[in-house]
């Protein structure tokens, strides 16, 4: 089914370029992504023939097609009818409604008939699909550590600023619980064969605690290794970083470069905190009666969250009150469980404290609780694995120019000038000017961060001139700088070169291109196809990284056939200069 689906896309998308060229002067409230939809459809289910339409193919495809198929029924039912109205008028007005088809008259009369009916359609698929949606978020909703109910107190949390990687690395390589975790698999060592009923045997059990500082628990009748979660947990936490790894069913070994922690990478450090953050769960009590044990679970994820949103340290008394209320509202059990909790470890925060110190996530201090920065770290990348968005963005005296650009090319334009400012004033015009620069020429490939750059470098006017001479080097950059120059009146300046415009005009393709397809072709219909057609005859000398790829996609998605057929042999020009 996809290859046809595939084939029979191919075969509309010239039809349906055209009708996107058609559409802004005779039907401009039309909607193309649904239009393209209808006609695919119609191919599939009703007709070999994309220009035959009959009366018959409306009902096929919008009543009983449609609600198997949509993938946004609000969207559709506002816009699907007057969308195939639109496209049905367009195969008329073009000549390619097909003869065989019923008569224009009859397909938007059936049109009109069927309306309402698809409407209604859509608003039952739209019932069905919000019933899943309450079911799912009831699923999601359940238990300590969701933080869903919380979705919308984050997204209107204040921008959370996130220290720079070589702080947090610093505060990683310091954690506790993965030294403790490298020394348990060194101890473990090469291939050690392991029990089904218990990992360890008692005597591998005292040797293990005494090689991770763990203390050794008072014998009480119970087996020994149920009496030390907390080496089990430590042995989790080795897996989950990687410094254990199976090596066959019953087999582990301690993994090559684990007795080399805390690594020298600034990167490796962090990747390998990262893979351990989700240890986090095993801060939640563990308690006798599983059912109890389940009413807690996700509390560490909890009390995380209710940090991250107080955005100051919390007394724990708070803390306690409020998490003792949360988990008696969501499960029966959980009065129980709380007080199960408090008896076995005399606060219920302990374990989770005792865990979330221990990897560096939580300082307590006179019993007030706060996050660390890697903790705030931590908690924004769980946070975002929830998929609940945060603001979250390098600190202003920890972003670098790279940071910088990267995320002002994803804010509205007043927050972007506000970062911008920020920025500025820790550092001279002309030293920023060139931080700016030398981010967007590390990378030719970016053009959006290039033209970004380009811009906030020039609004430092003549401060920027030093940079600006020097990137005259930078092949990427030197078709801004000499406009630059040009504009600054510099003297002896370069005046911008027919290649230096072609590679502006590549650049901005590029950053089109990467929008979508429908404003790819919008932006190369505002150039017209004989101009077009001209710049394509000569553009392909430019030795822009992404020449050859866009002249690929002029070649596919330009309505004009000519246009495509001059892409292509630009195409072919340009891939055999560069062999």
């Amino acid at each position: 089914m996809t290859d046809r689906i595939e084939a029979a896309a191919a075969e509309l998308r010239p039809l349906l370029q055209e009708f996107i060229l058609w559409a802004p002067e005779h039907a401009p409230d039309s909607d193309p992504d649904l239009v393209g939809h209808a006609a695919l459809w119609h191919r599939l289910t009703a007709s070999n023939d994309v220009g035959r339409w009959r009366r018959a193919d409306l009902r096929t495809v919008l009543l009983d097609r449609m609600p198997q198929v949509v993938e946004d029924p609000d969207r559709a039912a506002d816009g699907m009818v007057p969308a195939v109205r639109a496209y049905l008028a367009f195969l008329s007005d073009t000549g390619r409604l097909a003869k065989s088809s019923d008569a224009i008259a009859d397909l938007l009369a059936e049109l009109e008939e069927i309306e309402d009916d698809f409407v209604e359609a859509m608003e039952d698929v739209i019932a069905d699909e919000d019933e899943l949606d309450e079911e799912e978020d009831e699923e999601e909703d359940e238990g300590l550590g969701s933080f869903e109910p919380f979705a919308d107190d984050l997204g209107d949390l204040p921008t959370i600023r996130l220290r720079p990687d070589s702080e947090l690395a610093v505060a990683a390589r310091a954690v506790p619980l993965i030294a403790t975790a490298r020394d348990l698999a060194v101890w473990v060592g090469a291939e050690r064969t392991v029990g089904e009923d218990s990992l360890l045997d008692d005597e591998e059990i005292v040797q293990a605690l005494a090689a991770t500082g763990l203390p050794r628990p008072e014998r009480s009748g119970e087996p020994l290794a149920q009496a030390v979660p907390a080496l089990w947990n430590v042995w989790n936490l080795a897996v989950d970083l990687e410094f254990l790894t199976p090596v066959g069913d019953d087999t582990v070994s301690v993994a090559e470069d684990t007795a080399a922690w805390p690594f020298d990478n600034d990167d490796d450090v962090l990747d390998a905190w990262m893979q351990g953050l989700h240890s986090i769960d095993y801060g939640d009590p563990e308690l006798d009666d599983d059912e109890i044990t389940l009413a807690l679970a996700g509390l560490t994820r909890a009390f995380l969250v209710r940090l991250l949103l107080a955005g100051a340290p919390r007394p724990l008394a708070e803390l306690r009150a409020e998490l003792a209320e949360a988990a008696a509202d969501l499960d029966d059990l959980g009065t129980e469980a709380w007080a199960a909790a408090e008896a076995a470890y005399g606060d219920p925060l302990s374990p989770t404290i005792e865990w979330l110190t221990g990897y560096g996530m939580v300082a307590v201090e006179d019993d007030v609780a706060q996050l660390t920065p890697l903790g705030v770290e931590g908690v924004v990348h769980l946070v975002d694995d929830a998929d609940i968005e945060v603001d979250a963005r390098p600190a202003i005296d920890a972003m670098t120019a790279l940071d910088l650009l990267s995320f002002s090319s994803e804010l509205p334009e007043d927050e972007a000038d506000a970062e911008f400012e920020a920025w500025m004033k820790l550092r001279e015009p002309e030293r920023a000017a060139r931080e700016l620069l030398q981010a967007a020429a590390d990378d030719d490939a970016d053009a959006l961060i290039r033209v970004q750059a380009a811009s906030m470098v020039g609004m430092l006017g003549e401060a920027a001139v030093p940079a600006w001479l020097e990137a005259l080097e930078e092949p990427s950059l030197r078709p801004y700088a000499a406009t630059h120059l040009t504009q600054l009146d510099v003297d002896d300046a370069p005046e911008p070169t027919q290649a230096d415009t072609h590679w502006l005009i590549l650049d901005m393709w590029t950053i089109s291109a990467g929008l979508g397809r429908q404003e790819f072709v919008s932006s190369l219909h505002d150039i017209g196809p004989a101009p077009l057609s001209s710049l394509l005859e000569i553009i392909w000398k430019v030795p822009h990284p992404h020449l050859e790829e866009l002249l690929e996609l002029i070649s596919q998605a330009h309505p004009d056939r000519q246009v495509g057929k001059i892409a292509k042999r630009a195409l072919f020009k340009a891939r055999s200069s560069a062999n």
